[in-house]
């Protein structure tokens, strides 16, 4: 009985708190969803020298046009941040972020970059599959790594939808 009690008083404070935190959940949520872009275009405000004279020095673009691919890569991140949170255009953000990703991914180099797309953690070693424990270790942090790489894939997964019906699969054949 003991045991009941405590899942009892549990399950109400989980309640009380759910009805006072409830407002503010979605906005943390999209905080949390932007962050990395957060984060990278207040970097690029701190770092705005070094990232222009690399863009300078590895596309050999002058100075102004690095200038303006830095300016473009701190409005777009950070623009698109202040839309999302204020949920104004929230669709054309998010292509927009999409658009810095791509955009990033070919000025920065890292689609032909091996070194960085096969990075691995000295922690993790040398497995193909860093993150996911292995048989013989049971670190609390591989579990975490591996419990956050599932949920981010089920998180995306709920934004797919199926439809299963005669017509829709006809056409899509087609």
């Amino acid at each position: 009985m003991g045991q009941e009690d405590f899942m009892n008083k549990a399950e109400d404070v989980a309640d009380q708190f759910l009805r006072v935190t409830k407002q503010y959940l979605p906005h943390l949520a999209r905080l949390c969803l932007i962050s990395t872009f957060l984060e990278d275009g207040i970097r690029m405000w701190f770092q705005w020298n070094e990232q222009r004279d690399y863009i300078e020095a590895t596309w050999s673009c002058g100075y102004f046009l690095a200038t303006c691919f830095v300016l473009l890569n701190l409005i777009g991140q950070l623009g698109g941040c202040v839309l999302i949170l204020s949920r104004n255009f929230v669709q054309y953000a998010c292509f927009g972020l999409f658009g810095i990703i791509a955009l990033q991914t070919i000025a920065y180099s890292i689609l032909w970059d091996l070194k960085f797309l096969m990075r691995y953690s000295r922690s993790e070693g040398k497995s193909m599959f860093a993150g996911v424990p292995s048989m013989g270790e049971s670190s609390p942090k591989q579990y975490m790594q591996l419990g956050g790489r599932v949920l981010l894939v089920l998180m995306f997964m709920t934004l797919l939808h199926f439809d299963s019906n005669f017509f829709s699969v006809s056409v899509t054949i087609q």
